[in-house]
């Protein structure tokens, strides 16, 4: 699960840095984190994105391992998230 956040946050500055899709990431990222958000609400916001049934089934497992999760550690991912949006690659965007 630490694996997945720490790659999935290791692509942020790369989007920022190149200036297209940070609202959408930032998004994204959010319902992610957020653990009010249900499984089936979170797979429909994403449907516009998810090219296959296979990728579908990759987010839902990853959304289910963040449901899983202290609230400690989605404060940590949330912090993360915000210390690369203050970052000087993505301060500029």
């Amino acid at each position: 699960m630490k694996l997945v956040t720490v790659l999935m946050l290791t692509a942020l500055p790369l989007y920022c840095y190149a200036g297209i899709g940070c609202d959408l990431l930032d998004d994204m990222i959010s319902t992610t984190i957020d653990p009010d958000v249900d499984v089936t609400e979170y797979i429909n916001n994403l449907k516009d994105f998810l090219p296959g049934e296979e990728t579908e089934k990759a987010y839902t497992f990853m959304k289910e391992c963040f449901l899983h999760q202290s609230e400690e550690t989605l404060e940590k991912c949330a912090k993360t998230q915000q210390a690369i949006y203050s970052s000087f690659w993505c301060a500029r965007h």
